[in-house]
């Protein structure tokens, strides 16, 4: 054989080795890049798991029962939105939150209710709505306040300290969101206490939704730490006086 194809040889080998050298190299940065990603999900995994054990540990005991809340003397209940049907009225869920802040006051466990939620447009009215149906239960006009940009947990609660002047509160809504309303409100130095509205089955999307919660516990989480002020903040409303004073309609 001569020199000619020995080098020819000798070169397609060394190719060959070239080539599996660099296909040895990928497979082990893809082996690594895997691993990163699964490290990476595991940690934001462990965090988000994490922070909600942490709120949720750190209120639960601030959960209480309707016949507990009775002697609480608090300014007020917190009632949050939970949304509106196309016709104007609670949904289920909604519903329920106002017929446990109905019984609150009916209890004399407050002497007043603020309904928090969303009236960003026209056409989506929670508060409207939530007053309406109170009334209907028979809870004076003047006994129920609107918060019209209670948009979100963390607005509805700073707003009924910084706006509404309370200072110790009762929130009504279901257990699953107790946990955040109540961090946020201890976040913010507003001494609360919660009373779950859970009164019937609502939804098969029920674990959708504490899914989206876990998250939005996060969100709250870091807004504890930043404390921003809401969107919407307005002039101070008196609690003492009427709450026709936020009526709009």
């Amino acid at each position: 054989m001569n020199d000619t194809k020995k080098d020819k040889i000798s070169k397609k080998n060394n190719n060959k080795q070239l080539k599996k050298k660099k296909e040895k190299g990928r497979k082990h940065m893809l082996v690594k890049i895997v691993i990163a990603i699964i490290l990476i999900a595991v940690v934001l995994i462990l965090c988000v798991e994490g922070i909600n054990m942490y709120m949720i540990r750190t209120v639960s005991k601030n959960i209480i029962s309707l016949e507990e809340a009775e002697n609480m003397e608090a300014d007020c209940a917190i009632v949050l939105g939970a949304g509106i049907r196309k016709d104007g009225t609670p949904t289920w869920m909604l519903e329920d939150r106002i017929i446990i802040g109905d019984k609150l006051y009916q209890e004399n466990a407050v002497k007043k209710i603020i309904m928090s939620g969303d009236h960003g447009r026209k056409e989506h009215d929670e508060v409207n709505s939530m007053k309406n149906y109170a009334m209907k239960e028979g809870i004076p006009s003047d006994d129920i306040f609107m918060d019209h940009a209670g948009f979100e947990t963390y607005d509805s609660i700073y707003r009924a300290k910084e706006i509404f002047g309370a200072k110790k509160v009762i929130i009504v809504t279901q257990k699953y969101h107790l946990y955040r309303a109540l961090y946020i409100a201890k976040s913010i130095g507003l001494e609360a206490y919660g009373v779950d509205a859970n009164l019937r089955f609502y939804s098969k999307k029920m674990f959708y939704w504490k899914f989206r919660e876990h998250l939005a516990r996060i969100k709250a989480f870091g807004k504890c730490i930043s404390k921003p002020e809401p969107k919407y903040l307005g002039d101070p409303i008196d609690l003492e006086a009427s709450g026709d004073v936020t009526n709009d309609k």
